[in-house]
């Protein structure tokens, strides 16, 4: 994985089944969050070390996709099993370099391994479709057959979830595939190559290389590349899906978001307050799906306001490897500046800050901020409109919900949104009516399951079809059609 000096370890790429150094001389450091510590340096590999990668993969296409399906299947499955033999150790790996709890690791694992097991079942989920007789004599075939070399793109916040999200189902349906993790994050990356290659992944079916945007931009260009799966900030998606897109490539890029969580009278706000915080302030707020906005029915908003206060008061900030710890750090100093600039744009604007993170007690070392409440914002606001990517939770307060529904649309994000209430008729009118890929009822975080697409809308999502779920069959396959007079 690695070549140890003075402690800090130097991550390598993965080529064609082997561990080799990149050509280029830069590198990142890699911080562990909860100490300032640099734990790793990652390169920042060039337009040459990405040339490599890729035709290590194209030159491994003909043989992995002539790989019978079962075959296929039985390398997740292997994998599925590497996995969970070694599912505390990468749970650790994920704590030390992100930040967040054992207890978020744990399931971010679970939901990454849960992809793996649904990609063993590729022998069905590949299945084509037949029709006898469309014409006199005439019968028509569907097959579905792997495009070539794709690549993964992967955010820092879920180092091993989301590049599962796409490699496994890739390989599995006959691609081969070139993962470029987070600098940020590349430990675990790395070590869920190792097992795969643990598993028996043929060489140069699955690459690693390690970089940041000079890498990423080589990705786009490469002509052997046929698809790109990426997952991080609007902008940036925007930029991956116009670029990709421009060179020919199939593009699905998962983007920014700013989550609204309606709250209505008859709800249970013991149940309700929990959710709150488990959802915007977990992971410290860095995740996709969190709870930014809080919009809450007017007559509901002082008291749970009030018991999300006190709840903050008690949420506990530290290391995410020591017990009982409920939330962890940022990333970064930089970006933990960049959340305590909101804050005070939330300030400036003329909400009302009832809960200060700035204030709260955290642990000297490391990049620790505490939890943020702010209460009368409007919707114009910049911390009620833009993603922060960090625990502040925004209030507005709205007559009944369908003004919380109008809310939710006015967003230019689309990605998830949830109400907390008791009433059938609240719910139906959310479910039908709110704009959002992802809605939970009575539920705080409602990423889907394996089996379901992640199905951002808006500038949320750029593409046209989404991560996992049958839209993953489709993105990673080529649909051949065969239309047949036997005389």
């Amino acid at each position: 994985m690695a070549q140890p000096q003075a402690d800090v370890i130097r991550l390598r790429n993965f080529i064609g089944g082997q561990w080799v150094e990149a050509e280029a001389a830069g590198s990142d450091p890699v911080y562990n969050p909860a100490t300032g510590e640099v734990i790793a340096q990652v390169p920042l590999s060039s337009a040459a070390d990405v040339d490599r990668a890729v035709k290590a993969a194209a030159a491994a296409f003909d043989a992995w996709r002539e790989t019978p399906v079962f075959k296929r299947a039985r390398l997740m499955f292997r994998y599925k099993q590497v996995l969970e033999e070694h599912f505390e150790e990468l749970a650790a790996l994920i704590t030390r370099e992100h930040g967040k709890t054992l207890d978020e690791a744990r399931a971010e694992l679970e939901r990454g391994i849960e992809v793996v097991e649904f990609a063993a079942g590729i022998p069905t989920l590949i299945m084509g479709k037949t029709l006898e007789l469309v014409g006199t004599g005439v019968d028509a075939e569907m097959y579905r057959q792997p495009l070539g070399v794709c690549v993964g793109i992967c955010p820092y916040n879920f180092p091993a979830m989301i590049p599962m999200w796409m490699f496994p189902l890739a390989i599995a349906c006959g691609n081969t595939f070139v993962l470029k993790p987070s600098e940020r994050t590349p430990l675990t990356a790395t070590r869920l190559a190792e097992l795969l290659e643990e598993a028996g992944v043929p060489a140069g079916v699955f690459n690693v290389v390690h970089g940041a945007r000079e890498t990423v931009d080589a990705l786009l260009a490469h002509e052997e590349v046929r698809a790109v799966s990426f997952v991080g900030s609007q902008p940036v998606a925007a930029y991956i899906y116009r670029t990709a897109a421009a060179y020919g490539k199939r593009v699905q890029a998962l983007a920014g978001a700013k989550n609204h969580m309606i709250v209505l009278p008859d709800a249970d706000l013991d149940y309700t307050t929990e959710a709150i915080v488990a959802s915007s302030f977990g992971s410290a707020g860095q995740r996709c799906m969190a709870g930014s906005v809080l919009v809450a029915q007017q007559d509901v908003a002082d008291n749970i306001l009030e018991r999300l206060v006190d709840r903050s008061n008690r949420l506990k900030i530290g290391p995410g490897d020591q017990p009982g710890v409920e939330m962890g750090p940022l990333i970064r100093d930089q970006h933990r500046e960049r959340v305590k600039g909101y804050i005070q744009i939330g300030e400036e604007e003329g909400a009302r800050l009832i809960f200060d993170g700035r204030k709260a007690p955290v642990p000297e070392r490391g990049f620790f901020l505490g939890p943020t409440i702010f209460d009368g914002a409007n919707p114009d606001m910049r911390i009620a409109r833009e993603e922060i990517f960090g625990p502040v939770l925004t209030t507005v307060r709205v007559k009944d919900v369908e003004e919380g529904i109008a809310l939710i649309n006015r967003s230019a994000y689309g990605n998830g949104a949830v109400i907390f209430t008791r009433s059938g008729a609240a719910a139906r009118a959310f479910r039908r009516h709110a704009k959002a890929g992802m809605l939970g009822i009575n539920v705080g975080v409602p990423a889907p399951v394996a089996v379901f697409p992640f199905t951002g809308w808006r500038n949320s999502f750029y593409g046209d079809l989404h991560a996992n779920g049958e839209d993953a069959i489709n993105f990673y396959t080529d649909r051949k059609v065969v239309t047949a007079r036997w005389l």
